[in-house]
């Protein structure tokens, strides 16, 4: 029988809601500052538009996007029961727009040279998904 305790006795995981209005759109193909404009509260949009400065070399740009999309995605966390710590699963893919933004913050920071935010970006995406640190990586 199984019954899905927390054995660490830490928080339980967030599952962000789905909200595939953006994902459609960026799979079809949809330039990510249209979804951003149209879903501006998605983390997913801003962390498409933090990669794609990012591969271009456009590196203030993309710190730029991937710390818009990461306080979009602390604000619905914390709409959704966050409390600071704890998981956010990068297997429940609507977490995955936060995710990405943080990965990209911590990229982003390590480029221009902000040693601390990138290594507590790090490990704040360690922490909140091992599977997603090891992922983006």
């Amino acid at each position: 029988m199984a019954t899905h305790e927390n054995l660490l006795g830490g928080p339980e995981p967030t599952h962000l809601p789905d909200d595939p209005g953006p994902r459609d759109l960026l799979a079809s193909g949809t330039d990510p500052s249209e979804v951003a404009a149209r879903f501006p509260a998605s983390s997913l949009a801003w962390a498409q538009l933090a990669d794609d400065a990012f591969q271009a070399g456009r590196t203030v740009e993309s710190y730029a996007y991937a710390r818009t999309g990461y306080h979009r995605g602390l604000d619905s966390l914390r709409r959704n029961g966050w409390r600071g710590h704890g998981p956010v699963p990068w297997e429940h893919e609507p977490n995955r727009g936060f995710l990405r933004s943080l990965h990209a913050l911590a990229r982003a920071a390590q480029a221009i040279g902000e040693t601390e935010e990138y290594e507590r970006c790090s490990q704040f995406l360690k922490d909140s998904s091992p599977t997603a640190a090891q992922t983006l990586s």
